[in-house]
């Protein structure tokens, strides 16, 4: 049988609204009756509806987030993680995470606007945002709460949290470059996505600072897996002057290009060296260990997430716009002399 606040009512012989304002804490209620009231809910085995609660104050308390077309997918351990640190947060404020995909449709938009009119989150959490995102874009243009993992090539004023990819692409080729390598590939991710234009961008004017091979067959694209990378390598490979070193968008990506080496019979850290970025937990136990750039995934995904809840309770964001620096891990698949 549902305890109700007319059973606690009838019990401690006090109003309804007296019993509801003394589990809310109102001050109006002395403490012996807050008390009292909370310790008969307590026995009496109340548990308060959370929907009608949140239909009261007109929020949902829910953040939507839509998995686009391209990704990420849930097993993906970087976005794992960023995913851990919204969970955080968002659960600290009392929030929920409602999580869709988008499936094979290419264009995410309807789907916002479906959620949008039925008012079934507070806000949205964007996650692998492109060059020119139709989804931040209408986002905007109805005023709807959001925060993002990502940025954008317009000039769009919306919260967001994100890596400077262009330092960790820089730092990189500059690594390579001091171990000698002139001849240097890049793996790439789908082209349209930011971060990837970010590497992209950086790489080319790194290499050309650098004064090292400019070659345009050097830049290979190629689907954000591990298979993607096997793929993309193996292009590299049959060229008639292969690259001496190879970084790619992700560790996923790199651990395929590993993959792909050691089949055509090279030793991956002295033949070729290879390189990621994101800092998975693969990355530190793959045969060799995998040179990377880290990205703070978990604090990204926190950070986003105390953005939303601030939000979803229609407080002030102190500092919507964060560029997380990340950092060089070097490991045996750039030297091999790290061997332990």
């Amino acid at each position: 049988m549902t305890v109700t606040l007319k059973d606690i009512a009838r019990q401690v012989n006090r109003s309804v609204t007296t019993v509801s304002r003394a589990l809310h804490d109102c001050a109006d209620v002395s403490p012996e009756t807050r008390d009292l009231v909370k310790y008969t809910a307590a026995q009496l085995g109340y548990a308060p509806n959370v929907v009608a609660q949140r239909l009261q104050k007109q929020r949902t308390e829910t953040i939507g987030l839509i998995l686009p077309h391209h990704g990420p997918r849930l097993s993906d351990p970087s976005f794992g993680d960023m995913l851990t640190g919204v969970v955080d947060a968002i659960a600290g404020a009392g929030l929920d995470l409602l999580i869709s995909s988008a499936g094979d449709v290419p264009d995410e938009t309807p789907l916002y606007r479906q959620r949008i009119g039925s008012r079934r989150v507070d806000g949205f959490w964007v996650v692998r945002t492109r060059c020119h995102d139709p989804r931040i874009r209408y986002l905007i243009e109805q005023g709807a709460a959001f925060v993002a993992c990502g940025r954008v090539m317009e000039a769009w004023d919306f919260p967001y949290v994100d890596v400077d990819y262009k330092h960790g692409m820089r730092s990189l080729v500059q690594h390579l470059c001091q171990l000698g390598h002139r001849r240097i590939a890049f793996v790439t991710g789908w082209s349209d996505l930011t971060s990837v234009h970010h590497q992209r961008q950086s790489f080319v004017q790194s290499v050309s600072e650098l004064g090292l091979d400019d070659d345009p067959e050097l830049i290979v694209e190629g689907e954000m897996s591990q298979h993607g990378g096997y793929r993309a390598a193996q292009v590299l490979f049959s060229q008639r002057q292969p690259a001496t070193a190879i970084i790619a968008s992700t560790d996923l990506m790199a651990l395929g290009v590993m993959s792909a080496a050691q089949d055509q019979g090279l030793e991956v850290g002295s033949d070729v060296a290879v390189a990621g970025f994101d800092d998975i937990p693969l990355a530190e136990t793959a045969h060799p260990t995998l040179t990377t750039v880290r990205q703070p995934a978990y604090q990204m995904g926190q950070l986003a997430g105390q953005m939303l809840a601030a939000l979803a309770q229609g407080r002030p964001i102190t500092r919507p716009h964060v560029l997380l620096e990340p950092s060089l891990i070097i490991r045996q698949s750039t030297n091999l002399d790290l061997w332990l």
